[in-house]
């Protein structure tokens, strides 16, 4: 049995409680102390008992967005390095995600070895490969979505109104999967 005691604290947290399971043995078998949480009150608990190093945050999660744990992960420990993992990725997320101090983004699927890789990157890469056609109208709209629903904190009744728009609309496009670029 290793020592866990030297072992990064890696905190998982993911509303798929199987997924969230998965995901943890896969990083446990990769060397890390793993605790899981399905929800920000109990990644607090968590993270409370025992700040960890490293993070790999759902984007969806119930009560809000895994967007408003990073702040709160960082307070606890500015040197935190979080992964934002998602089914629903878009670009304002992603961006979001960053400026709030999320070291990366990973759109499900995305396996252990991605997440590790992802949580060791200091730099970006200049060589990712650029889009050659823009985004389908569809897209577009999921991104201002997105964006809006960013900016209220993931107030999806104070989302409706700035975009103008029935609260159960835009539950119904907030529940369908992003299209595709």
């Amino acid at each position: 049995m290793s020592d866990t005691v030297s072992q990064p604290r890696l905190l998982v947290v993911d509303d798929d409680q199987t997924f969230g399971q998965v995901l943890g043995r896969a990083l446990e078998r990769r060397g890390f102390c793993v605790q899981i949480a399905t929800d920000i009150p109990g990644a607090l608990a968590r993270a409370a008992e025992a700040p960890p190093q490293y993070a790999v945050l759902d984007l969806s999660l119930p009560e809000s967005s895994g967007l408003a744990l990073i702040a709160q992960l960082k307070h606890l420990d500015p040197g935190v390095r979080i992964v934002v993992l998602t089914g629903y990725a878009s670009v304002a997320t992603a961006v979001e995600a960053i400026k709030l101090g999320a070291v990366h983004y990973l759109a499900k699927p995305a396996n252990a070895d991605d997440v590790v890789a992802s949580l060791g990157r200091v730099a970006g890469n200049p060589e990712i490969e650029v889009a050659q056609q823009p985004p389908s109208v569809s897209r577009v709209e999921w991104e201002h979505i997105q964006r809006v629903l960013a900016e209220h904190g993931g107030n999806v009744s104070a989302t409706a109104r700035a975009l103008r728009m029935h609260r159960r609309t835009l539950q119904r496009k907030l529940v369908k999967r992003p299209a595709q670029q």
